[in-house]
């Protein structure tokens, strides 16, 4: 599987709940956090709800 990093460019501050816990489940819990995870069709379902938050970059 290929990976994908994903960061974190807005805040979740007056966010509904379930996007706040999309982040969190993919590792993003700070302002301008970067993690690398497997691009699975899992993650990549979770990335897209949430694309407006996050830049993501293959690797």
């Amino acid at each position: 599987m290929s990976k994908i990093r994903v960061t974190s460019v807005r805040s979740t501050t007056d966010r509904p709940k379930r996007q706040k816990a999309t982040m969190k489940a993919l590792g993003l819990r700070k302002m301008n956090q970067t993690v690398e995870v497997e691009a699975t069709p899992q993650i990549i379902g979770m990335v897209k709800a949430v694309q407006h938050l996050v830049k993501v970059e293959n690797i």
